[in-house]
């Protein structure tokens, strides 16, 4: 592991159990690298182990949003937060899934441009609704939601979603969180 700075400086765990060792190998040897977002977390296991256990439901579970439709939610989310950290992973993320560079670029420039489809536009409208003032989500935001094809399980994910990263874009940038370098190369 490298020594790059992660966030606030709290000192992993030493040493680490041997379940967060086994889960950090698997993410070096499935991304090439270990998210600093984790290796910030490692201070305390719980807290670590709480957040990846969310972070796997939310974004990795079984939906009926994509997994990339997650990932474009997550940028829109950083985008409107302008969160360096969650903006740079995030992106890779949809430059990986998508296959096409241009739309991560997009979508973490401004995503109004970005070539989605009308489903993925009501998605991202609803999120950044929900991020700059969710106090104001009415029975008509979610009913434009199905009209665009989403269930309200579907709903429910998207509003977890946007909450978590509006939650994770406030921990990155408050800390100081740096994002891998491995990130920006990626998918390109």
């Amino acid at each position: 592991m490298t020594d790059q700075p992660t966030a606030l400086d709290l000192p992993m765990v030493d040493p680490l159990p041997e379940a967060t060792k086994k889960y950090f190998n698997v993410c070096q040897d499935k991304l090439g690298m270990i998210p600093n977002v984790l290796k910030a977390h490692a201070f305390d296991i719980d807290k670590l182990n709480a957040f990846t256990a969310l972070y796997n439901d939310l974004m990795l579970s079984d939906s009926g949003l994509t997994k990339l439709e997650r990932e474009m939610v997550a940028v829109v989310v950083s985008a409107t937060n302008h969160c360096y950290y969650c903006l740079t992973a995030h992106g890779a993320a949809v430059r990986q899934l998508s296959g096409d560079p241009g739309l991560g670029e997009q979508l973490v420039m401004n995503w109004r441009v970005a070539p989605v489809t009308p489903r993925q536009r009501a998605m991202l409208d609803f999120a950044e609704k929900v991020t700059l003032a969710s106090a104001q989500i009415e029975e008509t935001d979610r009913q434009a939601l199905r009209d665009h094809g989403l269930i309200d399980r579907d709903i429910w994910d998207l509003v977890n979603v946007t909450a978590f990263f509006n939650m994770s874009n406030r921990v990155a940038s408050a800390t100081g969180m740096q994002p891998n370098p491995e990130y920006h190369g990626q998918a390109r």
